[in-house]
């Protein structure tokens, strides 16, 4: 038996079948819903309300669903089910909405020397090429093939040989050749040991030669539209990573992977990044076939779920993932609206949870042909981190969690229009004052304003170093049957018809994660038997640094307490790489040395990470010389 379900505000109704989780209901629908856990019903994110109709939800499983917002008629979308003709409210909080990308605009345009650094390294040598022939016709006593001619007239005029072409495009040659009096623009690219015919279009084609740049976040996918003739970055688009609804983590995914195949997280990625790409196509009027290459970074299990491979081994001891080199790929094959000959170039990760996005991010900013001891870290979820020059490079990755990305905050959200990013607390009257991205009305904290919330209330006497609440005597903070709380917006200001706050589980929960960020950092310089103050510089990668305020990174505790003059924000370092490897050969061609110099420390062998840790998990840290500028 089938029943229809309304989602409002949005007013779209969908008919499913009865026993459908309304998580999956609204997916069908086209309405993306926050689910932490990955619909095990832990999170409580995915809260949905029952305006009209019956719903089984027998199991009791409310996650941190409240009393309160069960009597008002809230349920958990992935543990209730449909058996009923129903009318579902999604409220905003609720919903995954569109990200405030860091698109790094300063560097789109002609790339030159004071944008990227590395192009006194790699010069403009482009993997796909526009190539203009006119050929002499066929006749009775010179009878070579259609594509032999070809062949021979790039080996002459351009010095091309190894040359390969795809099916589709022979079974088209033939006719494209003579439709255009045998003048023709072919379209080649190199990125490997072949030059691979892409396109054969009869006549002189006027338009660039394109491809595309896509970093794939566990959170964020970015794409960027790159004119490899010209070195230009022609336009620059970003969007939640719609594998967002099984998961924030890659542990989250890479279990639905294994109770539930690979086949649902591939799609989502692939229609995340082909919705992006077609916005690109209509702002830049563009057809699909204009695209001739791509080339992709992610980390591990981001890689693997691209490509459709089993990530499960990646989670289980030893952790192992199915490849670390990745096969070029047709886009035709992974359903990517491109070109369908375009060959996919996938960086290469170095073990379970350093992947190919921090390789591209070490080839951006050019770490390994640095003098200096330079420290690369990307804060994220997985908390990717690179250490060295250009003599050793030494990798880790901390599992420092979704927090910072607001997963498993209580009004935790990412940057998007709305969130939070900057927060002071007067210490005085404990007046909290906010400021949000877009100027927007609040509809949560995300990570740079979580970072500012700590800092402060533990400046303002608010929370002690453990985090625990130990001023509970004003207006902004009270006490709940579960918690305490800090008011950092009252519903009348909210746009989410809420309070929004922080609470003290909260607090501990993002401890816990800055803990694990310098933990990290730690093991690191200490298996190579190094001081903080021998880090040279220390390059901040990712859209959350570009909203950190690092003085109060360091007052938590989050990144090392040095120099301001040390830190530098590089944005989207895994895109540039993958715009860089559009550019030039040689530095594609380098991509495989950064991997092989790259050492992995496992941080699960050993009890190292451990100890760091547990004296890490205070503010800013248990032994307070390593945070000298804080003394009081």
């Amino acid at each position: 038996m089938s029943y229809s379900v309304t989602f409002t505000p949005d007013n779209v109704t969908i008919t499913v079948k009865e026993g459908t989780d309304l998580l999956t209901a609204a997916t069908k629908a086209g309405i993306s819903i926050k689910s932490t856990c990955g619909g095990e019903g832990t999170c409580g994110r995915c809260r949905v309300k029952v305006v009209k109709g019956n719903t089984n939800n027998s199991t009791k499983n409310y996650g941190n669903l409240s009393e309160e917002l069960r009597n008002a008629g809230f349920v958990l979308a992935c543990k209730t089910f449909v058996e009923d003709n129903l009318v579902i409210e999604v409220p905003a909080e609720s919903r995954l909405d569109e990200h405030q990308v860091l698109l790094d605009k300063k560097n789109s345009g002609l790339l030159k020397e004071s944008d990227l650094d590395l192009l006194k390294d790699y010069p403009l040598n482009p993997i796909c090429r526009k190539y203009y022939l006119e050929l002499d016709p066929p006749t009775l006593n010179e009878n070579t093939s259609d594509f032999e001619r070809l062949q021979a007239n790039l080996q002459k005029k351009y010095n091309l040989s190894n040359l390969t072409i795809d099916l589709m495009e022979l079974q088209e040659l033939a006719d494209n050749l003579r439709s255009g009096g045998w003048k023709v623009t072919v379209t080649i690219v190199n990125c490997g040991d072949k030059n691979e015919v892409v396109r054969v279009e009869p006549g002189y084609s006027k338009n660039p030669c394109y491809g595309l740049a896509v970093d794939i976040g566990t959170t964020t996918v970015v794409v960027s539209l790159v004119d490899t003739e010209k070195g230009c970055s022609i336009d620059r688009m970003g969007s939640y990573n719609k594998q967002a609804r099984y998961g924030d983590d890659v542990i989250a995914r890479m279990i639905y992977a294994s109770d539930h195949g690979v086949k649902e997280l591939q799609s989502a990625v692939i229609d995340t990044i082909n919705d992006l790409i077609n916005k690109i196509l209509r702002k830049n009027r563009l057809k699909p076939e204009d695209i001739a290459v791509m080339t992709t970074a992610g980390n591990t299990t981001m890689a693997h779920l691209f490509l459709g491979l089993d990530p499960k081994y990646i989670r289980l001891e030893p952790y192992i993932p199915t490849a670390s080199k990745f096969p070029i790929v047709k886009a035709g094959h992974l359903g990517l609206n491109i070109n369908h000959n375009a060959p996919v170039y996938s960086f290469p990760a170095i073990a379970s949870y350093v992947g190919g996005d921090i390789v591209s991010g070490s080839l951006s900013v050019g770490i390994n042909n640095k003098e200096e001891l330079t420290l690369l870290i990307d804060i994220g979820t997985n908390g990717e981190i690179v250490f060295g020059n250009k003599d050793w490079l030494i990798s880790c990755a901390c599992s420092a969690g979704p927090a910072f990305e607001g997963g498993g905050i209580s009004c935790g959200t990412r940057a998007m229009k709305g969130a939070i990013e900057r927060v002071q607390i007067d210490p005085d009257t404990l007046q909290v004052k906010v400021s949000t991205i877009g100027r927007e009305k609040a509809i949560g904290i995300c990570g740079s304003g979580l970072i500012d919330c700590i800092s402060e209330m533990h400046k303002a006497g608010i929370i002690d170093r453990s985090g625990q609440f130990i001023k509970v005597d004003a207006p902004s903070i009270r006490e709940t049957s579960s918690d305490k709380e800090l008011v950092v917006v009252t519903t009348d200001k909210s746009a989410i018809e809420k309070d929004i706050v922080i609470t003290e589980n909260d607090v501990k929960n993002l401890i816990r994660s800055k803990g694990a960020v310098f933990a990290g950092v730690r093991s690191l310089l200490k298996t190579m038997q190094m001081e903080l103050e021998m880090i040279d510089k220390i390059l901040i990668a990712g859209g959350f640094g570009n909203y950190l305020n690092v003085a109060k990174a360091i007052q938590i505790g989050l990144l090392p307490d040095l120099p301001l003059e040390k830190f530098e924000f590089v944005g989207n370092t895994s895109l540039k790489g993958a715009e860089l490897a559009l550019l030039s050969k040689e530095a594609l061609r380098k991509v495989d040395d950064i991997g092989k110099m790259m050492t992995y420390l496992e941080l699960s062998a050993g009890n190292l990470f451990m100890d760091e840790f547990m004296s890490a998990i205070f503010l800013p840290h248990t032994d307070l010389s390593l945070f000298p500028s804080l003394a009081e």
